[in-house]
């Protein structure tokens, strides 16, 4: 104990050992100045060194994913990349470098959803099950708001419930029906590849822009079937809410404030692309969502080719 807090001092260059000298501070701490030396001559441990190596490698993940990661996707992330630890020794590096994941927080929030009456066609067919067999099978919409210097910034994401992925996405300063037929028009240019989206079933709440005319005889016109939530029940789409709490969390409340629209647009860019391709996901076996459907795809393409026994 009293060595350690020797060579502290040294390393520290604190004041008692440029005012006193080395061995008459050893002489009233009674401890004898070759001990002192050979702590202050030993190479680092290769504990200390390891240690090193890691939070170098913790602090280069965290910079390169929103700085958001926790412990857990931290772990899993350096093993990906080839690095062997384990998850209590990123934990306590983590503490070290005082970093820590996204808390997800209670933020008040204006209203997005403005009601529209139902016509008898419309149901839930989705019942709060928000699995997937396949990509395309089921997409979930929602809105929410960005507050900014100019006043609020309103975002529309559509998201395939199989594999997470934000399939489509607009912002703009409006809750105007185009908002959200723009994030379904992209989400269908992407997805759809020029053929129609049969047996797609799109997934929304009870907001007037998504059971305006035009949004309903666009999915149509897709091939997709239209389902909507009960009134006022946020689990009935529940996917859609907890995605855009990610998007909250992980990029508009860590890297606020905003000044406007055009600053949100390239930000959501940047995040979109990253939670596509190089976020993990635990919905997806910790793969990132395009990685999950790559996946998916090469094993179905296998199960093709494969000739049954």
């Amino acid at each position: 104990m009293t060595s350690g807090l020797l060579i502290h001092h040294d390393h520290g260059r604190g004041p008692h050992r440029g005012a006193f000298g080395v061995e008459p501070i050893c002489q009233v701490l009674q401890v004898a100045t070759s001990t002192y030396y050979a702590a202050k001559s030993r190479p680092p441990s290769a504990r200390a060194v390891r240690d090193a190596q890691l939070m170098a490698e913790i602090t280069t993940v965290w910079n390169e994913n929103f700085e958001v990661y926790g412990v857990r996707k931290m772990w899993k992330e350096l093993n990906r990349r080839g690095t062997r630890v384990a998850r209590c020794t990123v934990a306590r590096l983590m503490k070290r470098l005082g970093l820590a994941g996204a808390v997800r927080g209670d933020h008040k929030r204006p209203t997005t959803t403005i009601s529209e009456a139902l016509t008898e066609r419309t149901e839930d067919l989705v019942k709060r099950d928000f699995t997937a067999p396949a990509p395309n099978r089921l997409w979930v919409a929602d809105l929410t708001y960005i507050p900014t210097a100019s006043g609020f910034v309103y975002a529309a994401l559509v998201i395939d419930a199989f594999s997470r992925m934000i399939v489509g996405w607009r912002l703009a300063d409006h809750l105007r029906t185009d908002l959200a037929l723009d994030a379904l028009e992209m989400a269908i240019w992407r997805r759809g590849d020029g053929r129609r989206l049969e047996g797609l079933v799109h997934h929304s709440d009870r907001g007037c822009q998504y059971l305006s005319i035009r949004y309903t005889e666009r999915l149509s016109g897709a091939g997709a079937v239209c389902s909507v939530g009960s009134r006022g029940d946020s689990y009935d789409n529940a996917l859609a809410e907890s995605t855009i709490g990610l998007y909250k969390t992980e990029l508009i409340h860590r890297r606020g404030p905003w000044n406007g629209l055009d600053d949100v647009e390239i930000a959501t860019m940047e995040w979109v692309d990253w939670y596509n391709n190089r976020r993990l996901h635990s919905a997806c076996n910790d793969l990132p969502p395009a990685e999950f459907e790559t996946h998916y795809r090469t094993q179905t393409a296998t199960a093709i080719l494969t000739p049954a026994s």
